[in-house]
């Protein structure tokens, strides 16, 4: 059973005292293809770090998180350009609005967000995006972006079921992860009317983690808690979904 993690923060500082036996854990169980977003040009280094390790297993995006939106949001975007010139990545991510922690940045946010949909469509790459309180404004910004070219996922999915089906208009996956596994996430209410061929499995690693481990930090090996959520929703076995949610991450990622 190969179980793909669409979306995991390996690199991060909270990983530093024990990766290697973090992504151990997880490759034993299953888990061996793990994308990896950027944050911002602080974390380059240390994502091709990871790359080097276990190069047939890390899968590198390059992108500018909303909450990493500042006023030298130029000199980002110029990081990026630079980055995607030198070698390739498998997708603009993570990418988009949140207004949880600070709306003041809405408009910087906004103007990030389309300049790099648009390196996106340069590059034929997907997007994956970051939503945390600004369905609204996200979907206004792919209302204005839409076509063909513009495809990718909206991670962390945690929207109604209208708010996916809309998502899923603009030719966006639903990751799926530890939220799904919350008696107040919601999302499992209704995810069964939602198609598997529109989900990819990830656990937002350090973040987020499912129920048991709720609170603590998170890594890749606890995908197969989501897994078996999603197990009992579709009533369906993890292999399958397993497979499935794979599948679906190579239409986006092309690995």
């Amino acid at each position: 059973m190969v179980i793909t993690d669409t979306h995991t923060h390996l690199y991060s500082e909270q990983f530093d005292d024990d990766r290697v036996e973090v992504i151990e854990r997880a490759l034993a169980v299953g888990v061996t293809r793990f994308f990896i977003p950027a944050i911002d040009s602080t974390y380059t280094k240390a994502m091709y770090a990871l790359e080097s390790i276990y190069p047939n297993n890390m899968f590198l995006m390059m992108g500018l998180h909303p909450t990493h939106v500042k006023d030298n949001y130029l000199e980002e975007l110029d990081h990026i350009k630079q980055q995607l010139k030198s070698r390739k990545f498998v997708a603009i991510g993570e990418i988009g609005i949140d207004l949880y922690w600070d709306q003041s940045t809405l408009n910087l946010q906004r103007k990030m967000f389309r300049l790099q949909i648009q390196l996106a469509k340069q590059y034929k790459l997907p997007i994956v995006i970051h939503c945390r309180d600004a369905f609204d404004e996200v979907f206004q910004v792919l209302e204005q972006e839409k076509g063909a070219e513009l495809f990718g996922i909206f991670h962390c999915f945690t929207g109604t079921l209208e708010q996916a089906q809309k998502a899923i208009s603009y030719n966006m996956k639903l990751g799926i992860g530890g939220v799904v596994t919350f008696k107040n996430g919601k999302i499992h209410e209704f995810l069964n009317q939602i198609s598997l061929d529109h989900i990819v499995l990830e656990t937002d690693a350090p973040y987020l983690s499912p129920v048991p481990f709720r609170g603590k930090r998170n890594e890749s090996s606890h995908i197969l808690n989501v897994l078996e959520k999603l197990s009992d929703i579709y009533t369906m076995s993890k292999s399958k979904i397993a497979l499935i949610t794979t599948e679906n991450s190579k239409s986006i990622f092309k690995k």
